[in-house]
């Protein structure tokens, strides 16, 4: 029997959010860090098996690549069919890269996502009219590797619906993300209480828990990081990453 996704309300929000994670004292830490929802993408999903493995480990979120140029890509079509296993137990959310009008109408009617990611170079403007066009809540990838890159949240205030922060892929990558490498994490401690946002770059089961401890995020997304080989999701390594959130958000801070 599949695993409900472990849930819990966040408490009132009172205005305040800690600088950085030690600044908290242990037991104060803890629970603040329990006592939030967390939101959990498993991305560039291409298979049945792959699927189950997040839907039974209980991630709320489960992405689809649409992307030629990455080992995860997979045709609007497939997404469409492995999609309908989520309908009740996950949010299903396409992923795009400076995606056409065209491509997207395809991508939207044969899938039907929950939600669109948009992680290529599109403006403010670009991330308007997909909202508009779709009426489909927009998440807007921006790429982070120091502070002056938080920045960029401004301009897409108000437009897209929440963010997620990436690493800056290498100059030889020719993929925006899923390239395996992280930022500093404790960036995003200071950030605006009210920018809804997911964590994403170079998470695994061995280092989320101090993605978690450092940024405390709202939500955080892995690919690279649950694959066993660039494109090839191990069910696995999916378990472990999921276990290792559960674990991280029960221990208390040492």
């Amino acid at each position: 029997m599949a695993r409900s996704p472990r849930r819990v309300p966040r408490p009132a929000d009172n205005g305040t959010r800690p600088a950085f994670a030690t600044s908290l004292d242990s037991a104060a830490f803890s629970w603040h860090l329990a006592a939030m929802v967390l939101d959990i993408k498993i991305c560039g999903l291409k298979t049945a098996d792959a699927l189950a493995a997040a839907l039974d480990g209980g991630a709320s979120h489960v992405g689809f690549i649409f992307f030629g140029k990455s080992p995860r890509n997979v045709a609007p079509e497939e997404a469409g069919r492995l999609r309908r296993a989520a309908m009740g137990r996950a949010k299903a959310v396409a992923v795009t890269v400076d995606a056409d009008d065209a491509f997207l109408d395809r991508i939207v009617a044969e899938m039907a996502p929950d939600m669109l990611q948009l992680h290529g170079h599109e403006t403010p403007e670009r991330v308007a009219g997909v909202r508009a066009r779709y009426r489909l809540p927009v998440m807007k990838a921006l790429a982070v590797s120091e502070a002056a890159d938080l920045a960029l949240v401004e301009p897409f205030r108000g437009v897209a619906d929440r963010f997620l922060f990436d690493a800056r892929p290498p100059r030889d990558s020719v993929l925006p993300g899923g390239n395996g490498v992280s930022f500093d994490w404790r960036l995003l401690a200071n950030l605006d209480r009210g920018v809804d946002y997911m964590l994403s770059g170079g998470l695994d089961a061995a280092n989320v828990g101090d993605a978690l401890r450092l940024a405390n995020p709202p939500g955080i997304d892995v690919s690279s990081g649950v694959e066993s080989a660039p494109g090839v999701k191990d069910a696995a390594l999916i378990a472990d990453f999921l276990d290792a959130v559960r674990t991280a958000r029960a221990r208390p801070a040492a």
